[in-house]
Parts: structure tokens; sequence; C-alpha cells
């Protein structure tokens, strides 16, 4: 893995552990030469990571839209900060550029980035892995969902393992780097069936 996009949230949350997660996925990215892509926002846990790679001497690069441009909330610190005028066109260059994703902590912009690559893995649309960093339980209750979804027939068993779940980063990302896709998805695409967006 080159190049990790990372899934926030744009606030801090009331529990400091989140920050800190956020910062210390940072230095463990720059520690193992992982390169960072991201919603290029300078506040909040999306803030805290990027700051955490300039830093460390990483390369970060930022994918805002317009509209939250113009609210400057834009991280003019980061190596590239690229402007796209929607936010599908933030979602789809992130996803271009990178060779695996992380969640951490946050709202409904991180659940639908996560739930949309998670989605694009099932239909073979691409093969990288997808974690879910697990701050202090903060998705316990996301895990069990999933649990939940398996036992009730809506979720193969082989999709839901397309969610690799730590409390721990350095596990976390041990764990994404020697990931195997499932043999087949959903709809029986398997590596020659990989599709396109």
């Amino acid at each position: 893995m080159k190049t990790i996009a990372l899934y926030c949230g744009s606030s801090s949350g009331h529990d400091p552990a989140y920050v800190q997660a956020a910062k210390d996925v940072g230095k463990l990215l720059v520690e193992q030469g992982i390169d960072l892509v991201y919603g290029g926002g300078s506040v909040g846990m999306m803030g805290a990571v990027a700051d955490a790679v300039i830093q460390g001497g990483g390369k970060v690069t930022g994918i805002i839209p317009t509209f939250l441009e113009n609210k400057e909330l834009g991280h003019h610190g980061v190596t590239e900060l690229v402007v796209v005028e929607t936010m599908h066109e933030r979602k789809i260059k992130m996803f271009e550029m990178a060779d695996g994703f992380i969640a951490l902590p946050g709202g409904l912009g991180t659940m639908e980035e996560l739930f949309e690559v998670l989605a694009w893995s099932q239909l073979a649309i691409h093969r990288h892995p997808c974690g879910l960093l697990n701050v202090r339980g903060y998705y316990d209750g996301l895990l069990q969902q999933l649990r939940h979804m398996v036992s009730e027939g809506l979720l193969r068993g082989e999709d839901r393992s397309r969610l690799i779940a730590s409390s721990d980063a350095s596990e976390l990302l041990e764990a994404m780097r020697f990931w195997t896709p499932p043999v087949t998805g959903k709809y029986g695409l398997g590596e020659q069936g990989i599709g396109k967006l």
C-alpha cells in the first residue's frame, strides 16, 4: 500500500481519544512510508491526521469541493490541495489515488464513504483493503449490526469479511497489508470480473 484514503470526522468529537487516534494514524503512515489522501479539511480529526503527516515529513493530498473551500475549511499546508466541483468528484479522486481505505470515528459522511468503497469491493470494482479503526469501541454497534445482517441472510459472510476492524492502528495496517479479497463477490465477480466506475 503506497497511499491510504482516510475517512474521518471534520469534528473532533467529545472524547480526546479520537483526535489522538487521528494523530497516531498520521505518524504511523509516515513511519511506514504511506502517503495520505483525505478530504482536504483543516479542522477536527481531518486536520489532526493531516497535520501529523505533514509534521512527520510525509505526503498529504487533500481533495475538497469548492463549496467547502469557499468556507475556508481547506488545509493549505498540505502537499497538494485539489479543489473539485462536487462531493462525487472528491470521492472518485480519493478512490483513484488509494491502495487502501481506512475509516476513523466520524459521522454520516464517514459512514457513506466507507460503505461506498465496501459496496464497490463487493461488486469487484476494486480489490483494495477496507479498514475500520474502532477507537474506544466507537464502532462496536456497527460491527454488531454487520453480524446481525449476516445472521439475517442479508449480507454474505464473505462480504462481511471485506471490512477489517481493529482498535489498534498498527495491527489494522498489518492486517490490511496481508488481506486477500474473497474469490467471488455477491454476483460471482472474481478477479476476471473487475468492474469500472
